[in-house]
């Protein structure tokens, strides 16, 4: 991955990403390049377009599940069967963290 990032690095700044050029660019962060897996990169990536390989990345990236999504079919049993306590209980809540916030400032402003 580090090999790629400093390949496009170079890409992006218009220098030729070669062995040299990535190896230079690694060693200026303290990264210890590997040549063999430069040599492996520049292979697969000779007389491809860089831009274009990108984008086909992105589209094929979109169809990749994020996780986070799906909705829960147990959440709106609680509402159902007495929502109300609940709600009061919020509302319990929220007051006592308001007392709290307000002691903990002592009496002194953030700008006194």
């Amino acid at each position: 991955m580090k090999h790629l990032a400093a390949y496009l690095l170079l890409n992006l700044a218009g220098k030729t990403p070669n062995e040299k050029n990535i190896k230079s660019l690694l060693d200026t962060v303290g990264i210890e390049a590997d040549s063999g897996r430069i040599s492996d990169l520049l292979a697969q990536l000779d007389g491809k377009d860089i831009n274009e390989l990108a984008t086909i990345g992105s589209t094929k990236l979109a169809t990749v599940p994020a996780g986070g999504g799906g909705v829960s079919s147990g959440g709106g049993g609680a509402a159902a069967s007495g929502g109300a306590p609940a709600q009061e209980e919020k509302k319990e809540e929220a007051k006592e963290e308001e007392k709290e916030e307000s002691d903990d400032d002592m009496g002194f402003g953030l700008f006194d």
